[in-house]
């Protein structure tokens, strides 16, 4: 069986985007086997400056390729990213489930991710041009991975 890995730095803090993320997780596991690895948030100042910045990603980075199994196929969310339509992303992973039985997630801090998670990315994704508070994101990604594999299964969830 196929598995899904979100690989995210960070906890959720409100108990309704825990839920949510569970319950996708949830209707998830009926297509594949669903992973959760959450990884501590590196600590920074209340405003900290571009090099606190970029040092607390560089220590996230080194727990987050320690997390990345070897021949999974690896997505990194970042604003740079492609984006697909939900028909387009979900060939996307039909065609990366070809090519590995495990496809990795990988959603940074609010910070977002350092260059050397993006650069061992087989692709680097964009959810929306809009901004969304980080925690958020996990909620839509989530949601949207579902509808992909209900448009890879053909059931009536996606019209």
């Amino acid at each position: 069986m196929a598995t899904i890995r979100f690989i995210t730095v960070g906890t959720l803090k409100e108990d309704y985007l825990r839920a949510a993320v569970a319950e996708y997780e949830k209707r998830l596991s009926g297509f594949c086997r669903v992973e959760s690895v959450n990884l501590k948030e590196a600590k920074l100042a209340q405003d900290p400056s571009e090099a606190e910045i970029k040092k607390a990603l560089c220590e996230e980075a080194k727990t987050i390729l320690a997390a990345l199994p070897d021949r999974a196929y690896k997505i990194a969310m970042c604003v740079e990213g492609k984006q697909f339509s939900s028909e387009e992303l979900a060939a996307k992973l039909e065609n990366a489930f070809s090519l590995a039985n495990e496809i990795c997630f990988i959603i940074g801090s609010s910070h977002g991710l350092d260059d050397s998670v993006k650069s061992a990315a087989d692709l680097k994704l964009s959810i929306s041009k809009l901004t969304f508070p980080h925690q958020l994101m996990r909620v839509i990604l989530s949601e949207s991975v579902y509808r992909c594999m209900n448009i890879i299964k053909g059931t009536k969830y996606h019209k």
